[in-house]
């Protein structure tokens, strides 16, 4: 960008308009993906429970308990002392979607481990099928909140995404969670984790194109640079992977297996897609300061009209942060 374009969009000193996501990738994006995962993965397996297929039911639910069980650690690690998650659980604030989040948490993950305890002992089996109603009750929530917690940052690429991205996580969770049972499942009986995958693959692309579609210039971080090829990447091993499940992998083994890798990968891939173009929003002023200039223009008001996620601080709260979590 040339120089003097550049200095249109600096705030006052040259300092950046919104702090950078102090964030680590790997936890965070980590985070958002393993709870993906888990929540999916308990909603599938609830229904691999309920029509037999045992050995279905068995993978999932093991891998919902220990994605959550990562997925915590991954949390915990990026919060720096397990205290402070414990902090969140003093108070019930509505709210606060990380305070809603730590509570529906600290209620689903002792439910994975009921289910997948009971079922990999055999033992217990009313109170195991109880736990995994119940798992499967909440593993939408799960599935989904993160995309909730990511929107109501200040961050503009997570910030303008909020009507679609929680569609976006729930297609990519679903995609991942049949990518597990494929990688269990016999060819036999594993046609429900094959319509799985397609129709999880299709929410995300179809809800990927229109979130992007409708931010107009906040979607290009998810288009530029590392984010961008994490996001193609993501959505080829997605689409590429349900659907050798729908053709190769219902006769061969193999193919079924290839196709789990791929679709478990892939919603990996999207996390660390979404997690990078919040970062990228941030750092270019760009994509803070033009949308409010529009906003202001479509109102017709040039003196005011502060943007839907800017606090006192101008952007996020006091100081122009990112809104973090309360819990740091």
């Amino acid at each position: 960008m040339p120089r003097a374009e550049f200095r249109e969009f600096s705030s006052y000193y040259g300092r950046p308009v919104l702090k950078r996501p102090t964030w680590q990738a790997t936890d965070i994006a980590g985070y958002l993906w393993l709870g993906g995962l888990a929540g999916a993965s308990s909603l599938a397996g609830a229904g691999a429970h309920a029509t037999g297929r045992r050995q279905t039911a068995r993978v999932l639910k093991s891998g919902a308990a220990g994605a959550i069980s990562l997925s915590l650690a991954a949390l915990v690690h990026d919060l720096g002392r397990p205290a402070r998650f414990l902090n969140m659980l003093r108070v019930v604030k509505p709210t606060s979607p990380m305070n809603l989040g730590s509570w529906l948490l600290a209620g689903y993950a002792p439910l994975t481990f009921a289910a997948a305890a009971s079922e990999l002992s055999g033992r217990l089996a009313r109170a195991g099928a109880a736990a995994t109603a119940s798992a499967a009750v909440l593993g939408p929530a799960v599935t989904t909140y993160t995309a909730v917690l990511l929107a109501d940052t200040a961050v503009p690429s997570w910030h303008e995404g909020y009507r679609e991205l929680p569609f976006v996580f729930a297609g990519s969770a679903a995609t991942a969670a049949a990518g597990l049972g494929l990688l269990a499942a016999p060819c036999a009986v594993s046609g429900p984790m094959r319509r799985l995958a397609g129709a999880g693959a299709a929410l995300e692309a179809v809800a990927l194109r229109r979130m992007k579609r409708r931010m107009g210039l906040v979607a290009e971080p998810y288009e530029r640079g590392s984010a961008g090829r994490l996001m193609r990447t993501a959505q080829t091993l997605g689409l590429g992977g349900a659907a050798l499940a729908l053709t190769a992998g219902r006769r061969s083994r193999a193919a079924a297996a290839v196709s789990g890798v791929a679709l478990l990968t892939g919603s990996a891939l999207l996390r660390f897609g979404v997690f990078h173009a919040g970062v990228a929003s941030a750092e270019d002023p760009r994509y803070t300061v033009l949308p409010q200039r529009e906003r202001m223009a479509a109102r017709g008001d040039g003196t005011s009209g502060r943007s839907p996620a800017a606090g006192p601080g101008g952007a996020g709260g006091p100081g122009g942060g990112t809104g973090r979590r309360g819990a740091d």
